[in-house]
């Protein structure tokens, strides 16, 4: 049978066909979709983890037991679960052991665009890199193979484009390997990773990674396409793909494993072609293993090493670098689309975030943010958010500039699933150190940036089974908060009472806004949406700067001020009525009565 898949969902499906038996992994797009698929097939256990580390450390425990399993995350995830991806090495496992990295060329949703091949070499282990959707079942199948003949993790790195693009993929049926292990093991020297069992394993390493370079001078997914001498190419993932696109006639020596690379393989295919380039989305990682080798070759010096390639791209690159005719260029297409509104970023209409950022903008505290929908607080014209890094900073920076000698209150914002995920011990570093940081905990009660994904806080698990709920409030006063305050998130006034009140205090202090996402499909059949009384508004604009999507600036003025009036899409408008709240005139008026 054939179907069309995404890469994610081939992944899922190959990892499936592969007789996996557990996953776990952390949401983080582009990755996301991988294990909500694979979640859907009979016969495997999946599960949603509070962060990367423990994702992997899950997957390295099924593997020990015997099982195959496999963890996936977004690129930035592999920089949280590091110490459980380089002991895995170390130790190797008893059966298949995958750990999936998407990375994000082009930063389409995260704060950088690492390449994570740099991770396999670091690690000492194979990296497999799929071009399409086809080849990822495929080598996702051969991945735990490969990593049970050498006793090995594998890095499977996926990028957005073959992560959400589709093709056709030959399905085939479930095989189940046989039982590698029938109880767990005893291996101490093994899997005891101390000093002492430690040093011995590490010259295995070495023996090992020189063992899987000669298997990649024959792995199936490296082949050589000879067509002319005039240029070589050298080119993995979807690059590959650009790269049979813009150059037709060029010989091409194509790579699905990026690491550890063919030595003697890619000699040879540099003696047959008279100039060699390599087309690599990131970082020069092939190219420079390459120069390593004493062959000559360009890439980065015509390719740009930051953004996503596309064929255009290739195509200008390779024109201005004498690769191509002028007579190459794509003719382009000027279509006059007319004036478009612009389409800034920003919290959805409803958000249940809207009204705390409101007012933390207007108390001008520094406000020390974290990855989730409540990232878009730093945008105008709400301006409430100072500075974002990663996962669960917000808290430790904020206990780090209280700790400088800043004078000011600093606030952290965090989601729910985020506080999970690496919140939790940033929020124990301040209340063991004692600065008076105030923590807002955002509830929304889903993992909400990724597309809904179920959380410990939510009572669900990835498969659907009911589940314990962690409730914030008794969590954070078990750390030692000792003021701690849960509020509806839209209440604008009471979030600005309590903040205003452990604002007078010297002590860490912790508010958690708590309502549904707007966009939870039980909470969409609760909108009602709102109207303007354009008779008592008088333009004065405090509605505008909650950054609301559906509240707009009319054609009609006010007589005496000359402003523009509001005006809502009842379209858009959820009813949360934090406008209404925040209107000192009471323009904002129910649509309709309650049922």
């Amino acid at each position: 049978m054939i179907r069309i898949l995404s890469g994610n969902e081939a992944v899922a499906r190959g990892a499936w066909e592969a007789g996996v038996a557990v996953a776990s992994a952390y949401p983080g797009t582009p990755s996301t979709e991988i294990i909500e698929e694979f979640a859907r097939y009979p016969g495997v256990y999946a599960e949603w983890a509070p962060n990367e580390k423990v994702a992997v450390d899950v997957a390295i425990g099924a593997a020990y037991a015997g099982r195959r399993a496999f963890a996936s995350m977004k690129h930035v995830g592999l920089n949280v679960a590091a110490d459980a991806f380089m002991y895995a090495s170390m130790t190797g496992t008893e059966t298949g052991l995958v750990i999936v990295t998407a990375d994000d060329p082009g930063m389409h949703s995260s704060q950088n665009e690492q390449d994570n091949r740099t991770f396999a070499r670091f690690a000492r282990v194979p990296c497999l890199e799929p071009s399409d959707s086809q080849e990822a079942k495929e080598m996702m199948i051969a991945a735990f193979a490969l990593s049970e003949q050498f006793d090995t993790p594998v890095l499977f790195r996926m990028t957005t484009r073959i992560c959400h693009s589709s093709s056709a993929v030959v399905l085939g049926e479930r095989v189940e390997p046989p039982a590698r292990v029938t109880r767990f093991p005893r291996n101490p020297a093994k899997y005891v990773m101390v000093p002492g069992n430690a040093r011995p394993r590490h010259p295995l390493i070495e023996q090992r990674q020189e063992a899987i370079a000669g298997f990649a001078e024959t792995c199936r997914f490296n082949r050589v396409e000879a067509r002319g001498r005039e240029l070589g190419i050298i080119a993995s993932g979807v690059a590959y793909q650009y790269a049979r696109e813009v150059f037709p006639r060029a010989s091409l020596l194509k790579l699905g494993m990026t690491w550890p690379l063919p030595a003697q393989l890619i000699r040879d295919f540099a003696a047959s072609v008279e100039r060699l380039i390599v087309i690599e989305e990131l970082d020069p990682f092939i190219e420079e293993a390459v120069r390593l080798l004493d062959v000559p070759v360009e890439g980065k010096s015509i390719f740009p090493r930051v953004g996503e390639l596309d064929p255009r791209t290739v195509r200008e690159c390779a024109i201005a670098a004498g690769l191509l005719p002028e007579t190459a260029r794509a003719p382009t297409l000027d279509v006059d689309v007319g004036p478009l509104p612009g389409r800034p970023p920003m919290l959805c209409p409803g958000c249940p975030h809207r009204a705390a950022f409101y007012v933390l903008g207007k108390l001008k505290v520094p406000v020390l943010g974290d990855i989730g929908c409540y990232s878009l607080g730093f945008a105008p014209p709400l301006n409430a958010m100072h500075t974002l890094g990663c996962m669960g900073a917000g808290i430790a920076v904020a206990h780090g500039a209280a700790k400088a000698g800043n004078p000011e209150h600093h606030v952290a914002v965090i989601g729910d699933s985020t506080f999970f995920h690496t919140g939790l011990p940033a929020l124990v570093n301040v209340v063991y150190n004692q600065s008076p940081v105030i923590t807002i905990i955002m509830d929304n009660r889903v993992t909400g940036m990724t597309g809904h994904q179920e959380n410990p806080g939510t009572g669900r698990t990835l498969q659907g089974k009911a589940a314990p709920i962690i409730e914030f409030e008794p969590l954070v006063r078990a750390l030692g908060v000792e003021h701690v305050k849960t509020v509806d998130a839209y209440d604008a006034a009471e979030i600005e009472r309590t903040l205003k009140e452990f604002m007078r205090l010297d002590q860490p202090a912790v508010l958690i806004t708590r309502a549904p996402c707007a966009l939870l499909p039980e909470v969409r059949l609760r909108w009602r949406p709102l109207t303007i009384n354009a008779e008592v508004c008088n333009g004065c604009g405090l509605c505008f700067r909650l950054g609301c999507p559906a509240i707009l600036k009319s054609d009609v003025l006010d007589t005496r001020y000359r402003r523009p009036k509001a005006l809502i899409d009842a379209t858009l408008c959820t009813g949360c009525a934090v406008c209404a709240a925040i209107c000192p005139r009471g323009a904002v008026l129910d649509v309709m009565p309650a049922a």
